[in-house]
């Protein structure tokens, strides 16, 4: 009869469809394990993103889901997460100290990717994973103004590696950080690439489970770099609904596609426009061009953001959305693109877990 439970209680909990991963939990060999704390079924689920508060909702709504069972009434969950190296392109190697890095593009400018970017970074931080934010757009840094790090610089500490900067527990670093903020970045192609080399292996990230790298617009010198010399373990796609938008999305996607980065998803920014009057939501910009667009291609549409006139506010003022107002609708938006961003990367290596196990403990 234990036996019975705990095959049962296992069978329900790895059939549950989770949200963020779009798929059962068993499939994402998520549950640990399935064993008796005397006599109440305990089922250990540990997931490979950050959680937050969502790891309390989700133990609850298991449990709800287990206790309708006969013999399950007492069932408790236990919800952990740990955050693992994911596989990288080609024969390229993780960097040191940092587990993933996740590039975040799109094909044309305007789209709003380093608003995306920071916010991103910022979410995960927010639930609990340790992150960098490397501001990779060498001609126009965005970074340093929307992370209310401006006028700041850096230092070293050994005359050889740079310390990040620090802003809401996120790790800083630009090419704006090192010039004025109204200095034109005037490089070909070679010096550009160089610098963004040295950004990224000449600064002390620590320990990070996520490098976000916020690219410049477009498939050009950075793209390339990027794929051949950085360990990228997935791309985020940045765009807007209206076609012209979605046609240089696509060719920043396929991009990614050739040179073998995953790609985690589209973002689609800008969806619906929000009136600061009224509060009247009206896509002006077309509908539904993200969805057919990762429908097209098979990745997962990440989010879907709002035009408002808060966000624009908040980034301007240093303060992006997640820290000004994480509670809000936006701030929640936010919050749910990232967990599915870092949802899509944990599935990668899901493959390679153990099958959960069933145990009897006395207690």
């Amino acid at each position: 009869m234990t036996d019975d439970r705990l095959a049962q209680a296992r069978l329900l909990a790895g059939n549950y469809v989770e949200p963020y991963l779009g798929m059962p939990l068993s499939e994402a060999k998520a549950v640990k394990s399935v064993r008796l704390d005397g006599t109440r079924p305990v089922v250990e689920l540990e997931l490979g993103f950050p959680l937050g508060d969502y790891g309390r909702t989700l133990a609850a709504a298991l449990e709800q889901r287990l206790r309708t069972q006969p013999g399950l009434e007492e069932a408790v969950v236990t919800v952990g997460w740990k955050v693992q190296s994911q596989a990288v392109q080609g024969q390229l190697q993780p960097l040191p100290g940092i587990r993933n890095v996740i590039a975040v593009a799109s094909g044309k400018g305007g789209v709003g990717k380093s608003t995306t970017a920071a916010n991103l970074a910022l979410a995960l931080t927010l639930d609990g994973a340790r992150v960098g934010l490397l501001d990779a757009d060498i001609y126009g840094p965005s970074q340093p103004r929307m992370m209310g790090l401006q006028g700041e610089r850096p230092v070293s500490k050994d005359g050889r590696r740079i310390q990040p900067l620090e802003a809401f527990g996120v790790k800083v670093i630009s090419i704006g950080f090192l010039i004025e903020e109204e200095q034109p970045m005037v490089w070909r192609g070679p010096m550009v690439t160089q610098a963004l080399t040295q950004l990224l292996n000449d600064t002390d990230w620590g320990e990070l489970d996520y490098l976000v790298i916020d690219l410049p617009p477009g498939t050009g010198d950075i793209q390339l770099t990027l794929s051949q010399r950085v360990p990228v373990s997935g791309a985020v796609v940045v765009t807007t609904p209206q076609d012209i938008a979605l046609l240089d999305a696509r060719k920043g996607l396929r991009m990614f596609q050739k040179v073998a980065v995953p790609v985690l998803g589209v973002v689609e920014n800008m969806s619906t426009h929000v009136c600061s009057n009224c509060g009247h939501e009206e896509p002006i910009f077309g509908a539904g061009g993200g969805e057919r667009m990762a429908q097209q291609y098979g990745v997962r549409l990440l989010g879907q953001l709002p035009l408002d006139i808060r966000i624009r506010k908040e980034t301007d003022e240093g303060h992006p959305t997640v820290v000004a107002d994480p509670g809000s609708r936006i701030g929640r938006a936010y919050l749910d693109m990232a967990r599915r961003t870092a949802a899509q990367l944990s599935v990668a290596g899901a493959g390679a877990a153990g099958a959960p196990t069933i145990t009897v403990e006395d207690t």
